[in-house]
C-alpha cells in the first residue's frame, strides 16, 4: 500500500499564460513498500494561515475589510480559503516532483485576494491538504488507494512572487467585478458626464463625494 508524502520546495511565476498563475513546486515521496505508482489523480485544497505571521502597520488598513481592527484578530483572524485544484500525477517510483499550476484571480470581491494585495511584505504561510487517489501495481494487478485529508504540507510564499505576477498581468491596473445594475449606474455617469474612461468617471464621483479635487498624474495633461 502507498504511503505519500508531500513536500513544496518552491515556486515560480508560470510564465507566458493566458492567465495568471503560480507553479508550486511540489515533491511526492512513497514511504510504503516499494511499488511503482502508476498515477496519482490529486485534489488539492490550498488555505492562507493569517495567524502565523506578524504584520506592520501599513497592511493593517487592507486586512481591516478581512478582520476587523488589531484590537479584534485575536477572534476574527482564522485559517481562510485561498483555491482548491487538481493535478494529474504520472507514474514514478519511490520518488517525484512535479509543478502543481494554480490560478490566481485579481477580483477584489475574493477574500484571499483581499489579503494578498494588503500583505506586500515577507512570507505568507499556507497550509495544502492533499486528497485524491493513488493506482498502484500488485501481483494481483493493478489497485487503488485514497490519499486521506490528513496529509499536509505548509509553505511560505514569498509576498513578492504574487505582487510581481499581478504587475506582470495587470500593470498599473486592478480588477473590480461590479453587479449589473452597478455597472449600468456608472456607464450612464460616464456618458451623460461626457467622459471617455470609466477610471475618469470614477474619479469624478470621488472628486464630489470627498469634496476634493484629483492632483493629475505626471505627463497627464489638466483638465479645463
Amino acid at each position: 500500500m502507498p504511503d505519500l508524502n508531500f513536500e513544496i520546495e518552491g515556486v515560480e511565476a508560470i510564465p507566458h499564460a493566458a492567465t495568471p498563475q503560480l507553479a508550486f513546486q511540489l515533491r511526492i515521496h512513497d514511504a510504503g513498500p516499494p511499488t511503482v505508482i502508476q498515477s496519482v489523480l490529486l485534489r488539492v485544497q490550498i488555505r492562507i494561515e493569517p495567524t502565523r505571521r506578524g504584520y506592520e502597520p501599513t497592511a493593517e488598513r487592507g486586512l481591516r475589510d478581512l478582520f476587523g481592527g488589531p484590537e479584534s484578530w485575536g477572534r476574527t483572524m482564522r485559517s481562510m480559503l485561498w483555491t482548491n485544484v487538481n493535478l494529474f500525477v504520472p507514474s514514478f517510483a519511490a520518488d517525484t516532483r512535479v509543478a502543481l499550476p494554480v490560478p490566481c484571480t485579481f477580483d477584489f470581491n475574493v477574500a484571499a485576494t483581499k489579503y494578498f494585495e494588503a500583505v506586500d511584505d515577507g512570507e505568507i504561510p499556507l497550509s495544502l491538504l492533499f486528497s485524491g487517489t493513488a493506482f498502484f501495481d500488485t501481483e494481483r494487478g493493478l489497485q487503488a488507494a485514497p490519499i486521506s485529508w490528513e496529509r499536509e504540507a505548509r509553505f511560505r510564499l514569498p509576498a513578492r512572487v504574487w505582487h510581481e505576477l499581478m504587475r506582470r498581468y495587470y500593470p498599473n491596473s486592478a480588477w473590480l467585478c461590479l453587479r449589473r445594475d452597478a455597472f449600468e449606474r456608472l456607464n450612464d455617469y460616464r456618458s451623460r458626464m461626457g467622459l471617455p474612461t470609466f477610471d475618469e468617471a470614477l474619479d469624478r464621483l470621488l472628486e464630489e463625494g470627498e469634496g476634493t479635487e484629483r492632483l493629475p498624474l505626471e505627463d497627464e495633461p489638466v483638465r479645463g
